[in-house]
């Protein structure tokens, strides 16, 4: 007897059906990235980073009245670092903590160095002074860009890494970019032409420089991910691709930021003490930018490897050329004292940086400069 066809067609029919309506289940919209960032809950999200960032800012306007010939007392930075909770001490690397506190520590160190001696660089004798306006250690060290520079790493990229992975929230994307310095604004300048709640300050403020806001720069890719990061974390399950990549780019351009203000720095005390006869000004200047330096690159030391491109050991071999090792006395005034054998090192770190992250020989000539003031923005 013949079997009728038409029920096998069926059948096959109603199975295609079937495997086909279970393969859109697995589908989902592509992520829909917004051109603005959602501010709607930026201030409840954040008032402890903002507290950090107040700290930080006291700390540094403690500090810098060592550059006016005031004495700066050690117990007072201290009071200051270890004021609220959290504190900066609390997000603070367990490495830079012991740098900083204690009998010899870099606070020591600053108060030593403040009061108003005259600071002459030279074979290190005393305990430092001022100098062309900032106040240097007998090494020619400043110790308050090891202090506030360093933490920009040790405390504030070190608190970033904490709020970091695929569970993160919405509130975790606002405290994030918080202590990065940035608002919901972006507005890529710190500067009196932008309001003053919504300035960069801090990494954001240093990202903003080295970028020629020409839609490529560093602070705009980074704005980019924060957007990206938002977008996916709003949209939930299904999206952790997504928001794996906005982190993995926010660290690396953090991190790009960081090393681009190095290069800068460099690039400034190269230029000044390359000077024929340069004046105590320009002495004074270049030893603050050299300074700024070596606080911007000690300052990721210990920071988790998974968190950084940059190795310890990298970290230790820069800060050799730089006269400032980690486990030895500075010999920073040796750029003022012999400069020809000595500059040389400036330009060994920044072709170093700039293999490390890939810069092109533009991008090092475009991190010369300022481009926030260059631009007037």
């Amino acid at each position: 007897m013949k079997r009728s066809f038409y029920p096998i067609v069926c059948s096959l029919f109603l199975l295609s059906s079937v495997l086909s309506s279970c393969g859109d289940e697995g589908e989902r919209p592509a992520l829909s990235i917004p051109t603005s960032y959602d501010a709607s809950g930026y201030s409840a999200s954040t008032p402890v980073q903002q507290a950090v960032l107040a700290q930080l800012a006291a700390l540094t306007t403690e500090m810098q009245k060592g550059r006016r010939g005031e004495t700066v007392a050690q117990g007072s930075l201290v009071s200051l670092y270890r004021a609220g909770n959290p504190n900066l001490e609390a997000v603070t690397t367990a490495y830079y903590n012991g740098r900083l506190l204690g009998t010899g520590g870099w606070f020591d160190e600053l108060a030593k160095s403040s009061g108003g001696t005259v600071y002459t660089p030279g074979i290190p004798q005393g305990e430092g002074g001022t100098l062309g306006g900032y106040f240097f250690d007998e090494n020619g060290l400043e110790m308050e860009q090891m202090v506030e520079k360093g933490l920009f790493g040790a405390a504030l990229y070190n608190h970033a890494t904490t709020l970091l992975s695929t569970q993160m929230t919405s509130e975790n994307v606002d405290q994030l970019l918080a202590i990065y310095g940035a608002t919901p604004a972006f507005s890529n300048s710190s500067s009196s032409n932008v309001a003053s709640d919504v300035r960069d300050r801090f990494m954001a403020n240093y990202a903003a420089r080295r970028d020629k806001n020409d839609g490529n720069g560093l602070y705009t890719q980074t704005k980019t991910a924060f957007l990206k990061l938002q977008a996916a974390t709003k949209a939930g399950q299904g999206y952790e691709m997504e928001k794996d990549e906005a982190i993995a780019d926010i660290k690396l351009l953090w991190e790009k930021a960081n090393a681009a203000t190095i290069i800068n720095y460099c690039h400034t005390t190269i230029s000044r003490l390359s000077a024929t006869n340069p004046s105590a000004n320009d002495i004074g200047a270049a030893l603050h930018a050299y300074s700024e330096a070596v606080g911007f690159l000690h300052g990721w030391r210990t920071i988790p490897q998974g968190n950084k491109r940059i190795t310890d050991n990298q970290i230790d071999a820069l800060l050799v050329l730089l006269n400032a090792p980690h486990n030895a006395v500075p010999t920073s005034y040796k750029y003022v004292t012999d400069p020809v054998n000595e500059l040389p090192k400036l330009s060994q770190v920044i072709n170093q940086l700039q293999t490390l992250y890939q810069f092109s020989a533009q991008d090092i000539e475009d991190f010369k400069k300022n481009w926030v003031s260059e631009q007037g923005r």
